[in-house]
């Protein structure tokens, strides 16, 4: 498996940032790479199980994702389990850090292996780049929604 870590540190409380995060259908709110995200499948709104799609800001594609690890005020871990990306297998985790009062530390992981066999092992450098631009446009997005308010979708 391919693997990328970013981290951002925010203003905001431990609680509100893992609040940002733990509204799992909402996630459009702030994340830069989506036109919409909903929870589906009749999912509860957030724990162990909590399932979503998120259609991609360019209309055509999308993900569906899953709670698969959920330790509040801790870690989130989601499993990338269906969508249009070329991914055989993706799962990110989210761990939360408490710095300060009004500080915090989110650091997102995504281990990832590719679809298409040999060529796609060829392209995970450029994948690990793509990935890594995508997931720090991310966390920069989440930390503006927490810091200034800034909303990029209604959810």
């Amino acid at each position: 498996m391919a693997k990328i870590t970013v981290t951002r540190n925010v203003t905001a409380p431990l609680l509100d940032v893992w609040d940002s995060w733990d509204n799992f259908g909402a996630i459009a709110r702030f994340n830069p790479s989506l036109k919409a995200s909903r929870l589906i499948n009749g999912s509860a709104p957030s724990g162990t199980g909590a399932t979503r799609q998120c259609d991609l800001a360019d209309g055509k594609n999308y993900i569906r994702e899953r709670i698969i690890g959920y330790f509040p005020q801790q870690k989130m871990v989601i499993d990338i389990y269906e969508g249009t990306m070329p991914l055989k297998k993706a799962v990110a985790t989210i761990t939360f850090r408490a710095l300060a009062p009004n500080r915090t530390e989110v650091a997102m992981t995504m281990d990832f292996v590719p679809k298409m066999g040999l060529l796609g092992l060829l392209l995970v450098p450029m994948m690990k780049s793509s990935f890594r631009k995508m997931l720090t446009r991310l966390l920069s997005s989440n930390a503006d929604y927490l810091e200034k308010g800034l909303v990029l979708n209604a959810a």
